[in-house]
């Protein structure tokens, strides 16, 4: 899904291409794409573009007569840029062919050019909403608190007002807005702090120990967009090889080399360093540890240990039951 730094990424390529153009129309693969009703779609023609801006991991496109097209990419959903030059017919939105592709879902005319919106899963989970005034965008805003222009007292208040794993607070767009799976992975593992641990359980320089990590990840990815990305960002994904932990289930720590461990859980996973986050002791999922039980391996050498048994070929001994 992308996170904080990708859709301030698209915001930031996108502006120069779009406002002050027009709108001239939305065409729509599939209706299901739009959740709104109030304003209709097609009210949105023929307005220019006033501004483009994150809200949350949404984009927002301000119109003018107080209209707000707002797009949520999901997991899958993705934009890509087409300039007018390179699409003849484009000034014309009734005359232009059809979306392209099977993952197309809505193309966005502008006298500049076109913006796709393509998703490459089954699960059709993008939305677009057009809303009226400032108050009914409000209403689609989480209420997360934007970790970039926060201080540390206001931090450690969104973390501990409920108690929820660090994982889940990270990740929840009512606590903390634009982080998602990827990056909240990549800011424990800098912290040094567990995935499962209580938020109401940090201490004070743990919780100053996260606060740090968090806004040093999201800036020091944004930055290497920014820096590897000279165009319109048409490659968005939530796995870099510069990653420490997210996608790399196996490989190496880079801090410590321990191999980077993987639980699922829900349609969610975490990524993290059991040496470097949680003292060497491996965290079970529901699902494996309650088909292991009492056999499920408790720490990184124990995993390794187990490991070199299959490859030997040699049974592993029951453990006994606690």
């Amino acid at each position: 899904m992308p996170e904080l730094p990708d859709v301030t990424l698209y915001v930031e390529r996108l502006a120069p291409l779009v406002v002050g153009q027009s709108l001239l129309g939305v065409r729509l693969a599939s209706p299901f794409l739009l959740r709104s009703v109030t304003p209709p779609l097609a009210s949105a023609a023929c307005r220019h573009v006033l501004d483009v801006r994150r809200l949350g991991k949404r984009l927002v496109l301000a119109l003018d007569g107080d209209l707000f097209l707002v797009l949520h990419l999901m997991v899958a959903g993705r934009l890509r840029w087409r300039p007018a030059a390179a699409a003849a017919g484009l000034a014309v939105p009734a005359a232009v062919p059809p979306i392209p592709g099977r993952n197309g879902l809505a193309a966005f005319y502008f006298s500049s050019g076109t913006l796709l919106l393509t998703e490459a899963s089954s699960k059709k989970r993008a939305s677009l909403q057009l809303v009226s005034g400032r108050a009914a965008l409000a209403a689609l805003d989480p209420g997360g608190l934007e970790v970039l222009d926060a201080d540390l007292a206001s931090f450690r208040a969104a973390l501990c007002r409920e108690s929820h794993t660090l994982k889940r607070s990270l990740t929840d767009p009512a606590i903390f807005s634009g982080i998602g799976n990827a990056y909240s992975d990549e800011i424990l593992h800098r912290a040094r702090l567990s995935p499962f641990k209580r938020s109401t359980d940090l201490d004070g320089e743990e919780a100053e120990r996260l606060f740090q990590a968090a806004r040093d990840t999201l800036v020091e990815w944004l930055d290497r967009l920014r820096r590897d990305t000279p165009g319109f960002p048409d490659k968005v994904t939530a796995f870099h090889p510069e990653m420490a932990v997210h996608g790399r289930f196996g490989l190496p720590c880079p801090r410590c080399g321990a191999p980077v461990q993987r639980i699922v859980y829900a349609e969610n996973e975490a990524n993290y360093c059991a040496a470097c986050q949680t003292g060497g002791r491996l965290l079970a999922d529901r699902a494996l540890s309650r088909l292991l039980k009492f056999d499920w391996p408790r720490t990184v050498a124990e995993l390794e240990e187990r490991k070199r048994e299959q490859r030997a070929g040699t049974p592993t001994p029951e453990r006994p039951a606690p």
